[in-house]
């Protein structure tokens, strides 16, 4: 008769992994929900594309002299203002692309003042040629920031739910079935967490580099290959800062929920976490204009991934910041998951009344 060999951590950990793979990639719900993100990441792409090129008239504010030179242009939708101060301040808010206003240097004509790039459009729709004047090189426009915003902050929002909410009903629905019984037999409770932890992890990884290649290839069939090349550097940081914020993450949603035995109370056990989810999301958006606020958000673990990619895209990092940003959050996601396998490990075999957290830090 053949003894029987308790299979090793790794092998414990990998055959896990691949059971959480398997039963997502069963999952109806979960396939449909993650074509139907794909399809709308894509399709958000496509048509903000086509709208930009089928745009027919330019945004422009004029003032004084400059307004009868500006309207003479058919392709220009003219915003007549009073100073050239309200016509530089529409120009950085982004309300119109560039203003047309009198050239006082030259004392004939009229000039460009433009954000942050030369419209040569612009330029050659006048009779003559203007001097153009810039007044951010560097600067991003609000309305795009405002958008990185968004899909920064979204895709960690829906990834980290998503695939926490996952993690979460799994350890209860072991628990509860008393399954997790039958694989303590077998496994370690460190590696069910974390075969767990890494399974999800990859499908989440996987699903950003879909998303991100669905972006690239439309930005790229709609000519916006410049926009994709601005993007570049941000998006790198967002998917190593991503891979550290959702394994630990991804720790705490296992921990919480271990510590209850019925479906009906996940919610409310893991709704910290949840929050912490929430948080950097909100305060992206709400805040994506706000140096101060996102240099914050850079430094504190549960936002860095979102916070740390806004500063990048916009140019409000040093070089060593990022850098020092992914130390604190890898520093932090080692003691998460040293914290969560302590209440996982003690939490995990107790049924019935929820465990308390001082009970499952216990040693």
């Amino acid at each position: 008769m053949s003894e029987y060999r308790t299979p090793s951590f790794a092998n414990s950990t990998s055959l896990v992994a691949m059971r959480e793979i398997t039963m997502k990639l069963r999952s109806k719900a979960f396939l449909i929900s993650t074509a139907i993100l794909m399809l709308a990441v894509l399709a958000s792409v496509l048509v903000g594309g086509i709208l930009s090129a089928s745009t027919s008239k330019t945004r422009v504010a004029a003032t004084g002299a400059a307004v009868a030179v500006a309207e003479k242009v058919p392709s220009l939708m003219v915003t007549e203002v009073d100073s050239v101060s309200a016509a530089r301040h529409l120009v950085r808010i982004g309300t119109v692309e560039a203003a047309i206003i009198p050239d006082d240097e030259r004392g004939f004509g009229v000039s460009i003042v433009a954000l942050d790039s030369i419209p040569q459009s612009l330029v050659s729709a006048l009779s003559e040629s203007p001097r153009v004047e810039l007044l951010d090189p560097h600067a991003i426009n609000p309305l795009l920031a405002y958008f990185a915003a968004i899909a920064f902050g979204l895709v960690f929002f829906m990834s980290a739910m998503t695939f926490g909410t996952t993690i979460a009903q799994s350890v209860v629905e072991e628990k509860q079935t008393r399954i997790v019984e039958i694989l303590m037999s077998t496994i370690s409770v460190r590696a069910l967490l974390a075969g767990k932890v890494i399974g999800n992890s990859i499908l989440a990884f996987a699903q950003i580099a879909v998303i991100a290649g669905l972006a690239s290839i439309g930005l790229t069939a709609t000519g916006q290959s410049s926009l994709l090349a601005s993007f570049g550097p941000s998006i790198a940081w967002f998917v190593v800062s991503f891979i550290f914020g959702f394994i630990m993450i991804a720790a705490l949603y296992s921990a919480t929920a271990s510590l209850v035995s019925r479906q009906e109370d996940v919610g409310s056990a893991t709704s910290p976490v949840m929050i912490l989810v929430m948080l950097p999301y909100i305060l992206v958006i709400a805040f994506n204009d706000n140096p101060l606020v996102l240099a914050i958000m850079s430094y504190v673990p549960f936002s860095a991934p979102v916070g740390m990619p806004m500063r990048v895209f916009l140019g409000q990092a040093a070089w060593w910041e990022p850098l020092l940003s992914l130390a604190v959050l890898l520093i932090t996601t080692t003691a998460v998951i040293a914290l969560g396998s302590r209440i996982y490990s003690n939490a995990l075999l107790k049924t019935g009344a929820r465990v308390k957290l001082s009970d499952a830090l216990a040693r």
